[in-house]
């Protein structure tokens, strides 16, 4: 503990509910303030993450975040209005934040957390809250953590359910706890679990679980408490239970360097994966206007296509190929999905199964729908 850390008397009278805290103190408010955490991402995890640690008193809090304010976040990410829309999250949320707590420091990093930045970025702060929502992002914090020796406090959550847990924890006999690769070593199938904008989160959901990743975080800056190192929390917000499972350190877990994740996860093509053919908006809304004879096939799941479609015949991508026959082999087909991922290995597996050649990707998906042709379509 650095014994020049002091507090103001506006800072005192600010954090006098944790210092009355026994366990807690004056010593554990000033390691607060000592602290540097780096958030990464600033959405659903991210937003009562940020405003818990800032409201705390924790010194300096960096913010790793590229992405605008849009109107689909509103309903769970507290930390942005209508007013933010089309705006920057990272400045926004420092915005928010230095209002909150003008005794604190806040540095906006308004770029991709990536392989390039990963270990500069990390090596800077003493603890890392991963609010992150993909698997190759989620193993790149991990892996960023374990080679810069940095506390992971990592959760997830999806639909109704969340996660948390922390990873390469500090023991006292300078050992370190079991890492998000311990969990799971390899990732799931591509497409096999779905993020939240294709299966969809319960709003107050991150602010459950974001609000006991954010206690986890001040538990491993203060040393007060038992942090969740070795340890899954799991919460299930539809039947309100809850499960620990123990994290045992693997030995097959071996984290040397970084590596493409993107590919690692099945989500970057491999170089001999073909390209489709395909078709921009601005042509598919031509067509519309023409009146022209094609088929509109949308392989989303039919949750997604209740909240927005282009009035495409739904063939969810699971079923595509039981579902061949429903698809005309003597005219255009025009296949989507929400960004253009899942209808291009549709018309793959189509192509390679039953030998079509008439089937045309929509360039974007739903989302460059809704951005360049009708805003009346939700870009969800």
């Amino acid at each position: 503990m650095n014994q020049d850390i002091q507090l103001s008397g506006a800072e005192m009278a600010r954090y006098a509910r944790h210092i009355t805290i026994p366990e807690f103190g004056l010593e554990g408010q000033k390691k607060l303030k000592q602290a540097k955490v780096l958030v990464i991402g600033s959405g659903g995890l991210g937003s009562p993450v940020l405003l818990y640690l800032a409201a705390a008193g924790v010194g300096t809090i960096g913010i790793v975040d590229f992405d605008t304010v849009d109107e689909s976040n509103l309903q769970r990410q507290i930390l942005f209005n209508v007013n933010d829309v089309g705006h920057s999250k990272a400045e926004t949320a420092k915005s928010r934040l230095e209002a909150l707590n003008p005794h604190i420091n806040i540095i906006v990093y308004k770029t991709r957390f990536t392989r390039e930045n990963a270990l500069e970025l990390v090596s800077q702060y003493d603890v890392v809250a991963d609010g992150t929502d993909n698997f190759p992002t989620r193993y790149l914090v991990n892996d960023a953590c374990v080679l810069a020796g940095k506390v992971n406090v990592y959760a997830s959550i999806f639909q109704f359910e969340g996660q948390v847990s922390v990873f390469n924890f500090l023991n006292a006999d300078g050992t370190r706890g079991p890492n998000y690769r311990d969990m799971f070593p390899e990732p799931p199938p591509p497409g096999l679990v779905p993020n939240c904008a294709e299966g969809g989160v319960l709003g107050v959901l991150p602010g459950i679980i974001g609000s006991m990743q954010a206690s986890e975080v001040i538990k491993v800056v203060t040393g007060v408490g038992e942090p969740l190192a070795g340890r899954l929390f799991l919460f299930d917000a539809a039947s309100f239970t809850t499960r620990i499972l123990k994290v045992q350190k693997s030995p097959a877990t071996k984290i040397t360097e970084l590596i493409n994740y993107e590919q690692f996860c099945g989500i970057e093509p491999p170089a001999e994966k073909r390209a489709v053919k395909e078709v921009s908006v601005q042509e598919l809304h031509e067509l519309f206007e023409q009146g022209a004879d094609f088929q509109l096939i949308d392989v989303r799941e039919p949750h997604e296509y209740a909240v927005a479609n282009l009035d495409g015949e739904l063939i969810p991508l699971a079923t595509v190929a039981g579902a061949a026959h429903r698809i005309s082999k003597n005219k255009k087909v025009i296949v989507h999905c929400r960004s253009g991922v899942r209808s291009a290995n549709a018309i793959r597996e189509l192509e390679d199964l039953f030998g079509f050649d008439n089937l045309y990707n929509l360039k974007g998906g739903i989302l460059a729908w809704s951005k360049e042709i009708d805003s009346e379509v939700p870009a969800y």
